[in-house]
Protein backbone atom coordinates (compact mmCIF):
# COMPACT_ATOMS: atom_id res chain seq x y z
CA UNK A 1 0.00 0.00 0.00
CA UNK A 2 2.65 2.43 0.91
CA UNK A 3 4.64 1.38 -2.10
CA UNK A 4 1.51 2.42 -4.31
CA UNK A 5 0.77 5.47 -2.64
CA UNK A 6 4.40 6.70 -3.30
CA UNK A 7 4.42 5.68 -6.83
CA UNK A 8 2.52 8.19 -8.05
CA UNK A 9 3.23 10.82 -11.43
CA UNK A 10 4.22 13.80 -9.49
CA UNK A 11 7.04 11.46 -7.56
CA UNK A 12 7.93 10.16 -10.28
CA UNK A 13 8.68 13.44 -12.23
CA UNK A 14 10.38 14.82 -9.65
CA UNK A 15 12.93 11.49 -9.96
CA UNK A 16 13.30 12.15 -13.12
CA UNK A 17 13.85 15.56 -12.35
CA UNK A 18 16.92 14.65 -9.87
CA UNK A 19 18.18 12.15 -12.46
CA UNK A 20 18.77 14.27 -15.12
CA UNK A 21 21.31 16.22 -13.23
CA UNK A 22 24.50 14.49 -13.89
CA UNK A 23 23.19 14.38 -17.80
CA UNK A 24 23.32 17.79 -17.65
CA UNK A 25 26.71 18.61 -15.81
CA UNK A 26 28.37 16.14 -17.95
CA UNK A 27 26.94 17.92 -21.45
CA UNK A 28 28.10 21.09 -19.78
CA UNK A 29 31.32 20.59 -19.13
CA UNK A 30 32.19 18.56 -22.20
CA UNK A 31 32.84 22.08 -23.57
CA UNK A 32 31.04 21.06 -26.79
CA UNK A 33 28.80 24.07 -28.22
CA UNK A 34 25.78 21.52 -29.44
CA UNK A 35 26.04 19.52 -26.05
CA UNK A 36 25.51 23.18 -24.26
CA UNK A 37 22.20 23.66 -25.97
CA UNK A 38 21.26 19.87 -25.23
CA UNK A 39 22.18 20.83 -21.78
CA UNK A 40 19.95 24.02 -21.97
CA UNK A 41 16.90 22.52 -22.90
CA UNK A 42 17.24 19.28 -20.76
CA UNK A 43 17.57 21.55 -18.01
CA UNK A 44 14.48 23.88 -19.23
CA UNK A 45 12.36 21.18 -19.16
CA UNK A 46 13.99 19.58 -15.89
CA UNK A 47 13.30 23.15 -14.33
CA UNK A 48 9.55 23.29 -16.02
CA UNK A 49 8.28 19.86 -14.26
CA UNK A 50 9.06 21.85 -10.98
CA UNK A 51 5.70 23.32 -11.58
CA UNK A 52 3.90 20.03 -13.33
CA UNK A 53 4.61 17.68 -10.39
CA UNK A 54 3.22 20.28 -7.91
CA UNK A 55 0.30 21.28 -10.53
CA UNK A 56 -0.37 17.20 -10.96
CA UNK A 57 -0.53 16.62 -7.02
CA UNK A 58 -2.61 19.38 -6.16
CA UNK A 59 -5.00 18.38 -8.92
CA UNK A 60 -5.10 15.14 -8.61
CA UNK A 61 -5.31 14.69 -4.94
CA UNK A 62 -1.53 12.91 -5.43
CA UNK A 63 0.45 14.96 -2.27
CA UNK A 64 2.67 12.74 -0.45
CA UNK A 65 4.97 12.64 2.06
CA UNK A 66 7.57 11.45 0.16
CA UNK A 67 6.68 14.20 -2.69
CA UNK A 68 6.85 17.13 -0.14
CA UNK A 69 10.15 15.66 1.39
CA UNK A 70 11.99 14.46 -2.33
CA UNK A 71 10.54 18.20 -4.72
CA UNK A 72 12.35 20.79 -2.47
CA UNK A 73 15.66 18.46 -2.29
CA UNK A 74 14.83 18.09 -6.07
CA UNK A 75 15.15 22.14 -6.50
CA UNK A 76 17.94 22.89 -4.66
CA UNK A 77 20.19 19.98 -6.53
CA UNK A 78 19.11 21.08 -9.94
CA UNK A 79 19.95 24.58 -9.03
CA UNK A 80 23.31 24.43 -6.45
CA UNK A 81 24.53 21.16 -8.76
CA UNK A 82 24.53 23.13 -11.94
CA UNK A 83 25.57 26.34 -10.82
CA UNK A 84 28.92 24.16 -9.76
CA UNK A 85 28.72 23.09 -12.99
CA UNK A 86 28.48 26.85 -14.58
CA UNK A 87 30.97 27.91 -11.93
CA UNK A 88 33.61 25.14 -12.77
CA UNK A 89 33.19 25.36 -16.70
CA UNK A 90 33.78 29.12 -16.31
CA UNK A 91 30.42 30.03 -17.63
CA UNK A 92 30.38 32.33 -14.43
CA UNK A 93 33.03 35.44 -13.90
CA UNK A 94 34.27 35.71 -10.29
CA UNK A 95 31.80 38.21 -9.34
CA UNK A 96 29.08 35.99 -10.38
CA UNK A 97 29.92 34.24 -7.66
CA UNK A 98 29.30 36.19 -4.82
CA UNK A 99 24.88 35.89 -5.41
CA UNK A 100 26.12 32.20 -6.31
CA UNK A 101 27.74 32.05 -3.05
CA UNK A 102 24.57 33.64 -1.41
CA UNK A 103 22.19 31.53 -3.19
CA UNK A 104 24.04 28.37 -1.99
CA UNK A 105 24.56 29.30 1.38
CA UNK A 106 20.72 29.94 1.73
CA UNK A 107 20.12 26.65 -0.15
CA UNK A 108 21.41 24.80 2.28
CA UNK A 109 21.37 27.08 5.48
CA UNK A 110 17.26 27.45 5.52
CA UNK A 111 16.96 23.58 5.11
CA UNK A 112 18.43 22.91 8.08
CA UNK A 113 16.98 25.21 9.95
CA UNK A 114 13.75 23.78 9.19
CA UNK A 115 14.70 20.06 10.20
CA UNK A 116 16.37 21.80 13.44
CA UNK A 117 12.68 23.87 14.14
CA UNK A 118 11.14 20.73 12.90
CA UNK A 119 12.48 18.86 15.80
CA UNK A 120 10.93 21.74 18.06
CA UNK A 121 7.25 20.93 16.26
CA UNK A 122 7.67 24.41 14.39
CA UNK A 123 7.05 24.70 10.93
CA UNK A 124 7.85 27.24 8.32
CA UNK A 125 5.53 27.59 5.37
CA UNK A 126 7.07 28.30 2.16
CA UNK A 127 6.16 31.72 1.54
CA UNK A 128 4.98 33.17 -1.83
CA UNK A 129 8.47 35.05 -2.57
CA UNK A 130 10.44 31.84 -1.89
CA UNK A 131 8.63 29.65 -5.08
CA UNK A 132 9.43 33.21 -6.67
CA UNK A 133 12.79 32.71 -6.00
CA UNK A 134 13.30 29.20 -7.48
CA UNK A 135 11.05 30.24 -10.66
CA UNK A 136 14.14 33.58 -10.99
CA UNK A 137 16.90 31.20 -9.88
CA UNK A 138 15.53 28.37 -12.64
CA UNK A 139 15.30 31.59 -14.99
CA UNK A 140 19.21 33.00 -14.24
CA UNK A 141 20.61 29.54 -14.89
CA UNK A 142 19.09 29.04 -18.00
CA UNK A 143 20.39 32.71 -19.33
CA UNK A 144 23.52 31.72 -18.00
CA UNK A 145 23.64 28.78 -20.31
CA UNK A 146 22.64 30.76 -23.12
CA UNK A 147 24.97 33.14 -22.57
CA UNK A 148 27.63 30.92 -23.65
CA UNK A 149 25.57 29.80 -27.15
CA UNK A 150 25.02 34.24 -27.42
CA UNK A 151 27.40 36.11 -25.75
CA UNK A 152 25.00 39.45 -26.26
CA UNK A 153 23.63 37.80 -23.06
CA UNK A 154 25.69 39.04 -20.72
CA UNK A 155 24.45 41.58 -19.09
CA UNK A 156 20.94 40.23 -18.81
CA UNK A 157 22.62 37.13 -16.91
CA UNK A 158 24.37 39.15 -14.44
CA UNK A 159 21.20 41.31 -14.00
CA UNK A 160 18.81 38.25 -13.58
CA UNK A 161 21.75 36.46 -11.22
CA UNK A 162 21.96 39.44 -9.10
CA UNK A 163 18.11 39.76 -8.54
CA UNK A 164 18.52 36.07 -7.93
CA UNK A 165 20.77 36.40 -5.07
CA UNK A 166 19.09 39.39 -3.87
CA UNK A 167 16.01 37.63 -3.77
CA UNK A 168 17.07 34.57 -2.17
CA UNK A 169 18.97 36.37 0.76
CA UNK A 170 16.01 38.38 1.12
CA UNK A 171 13.78 34.82 1.62
CA UNK A 172 16.51 33.29 4.19
CA UNK A 173 16.45 36.68 6.06
CA UNK A 174 12.57 36.40 6.22
CA UNK A 175 12.56 33.04 7.32
CA UNK A 176 15.69 33.47 10.14
CA UNK A 177 13.58 36.24 11.55
CA UNK A 178 10.39 34.33 11.64
CA UNK A 179 12.63 31.60 13.81
CA UNK A 180 14.56 33.71 15.69
CA UNK A 181 11.63 33.35 18.58
CA UNK A 182 11.88 29.55 18.56
CA UNK A 183 16.05 29.91 18.19
CA UNK A 184 16.83 32.20 21.23
CA UNK A 185 14.30 30.69 23.49
CA UNK A 186 12.12 33.77 23.32
CA UNK A 187 8.92 31.87 21.90
CA UNK A 188 5.17 32.32 23.77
Amino acid sequence: MTRARNLTVPNVITVARIATIPVIVWLLTTGDIGMRVVAVIIFAVAAGTDWVDGFIARRFNQVSPLGRMLDPIADKLLVGLVLTALAWDGSLSALDLVPVMAILFREFFIPGLREFLGNAQVVLPVSRLAKWKTTIQLVAIIVIFLEGILPNLRLASDVILWLAGAITVWTGIQYFAASWPHLSGEEK
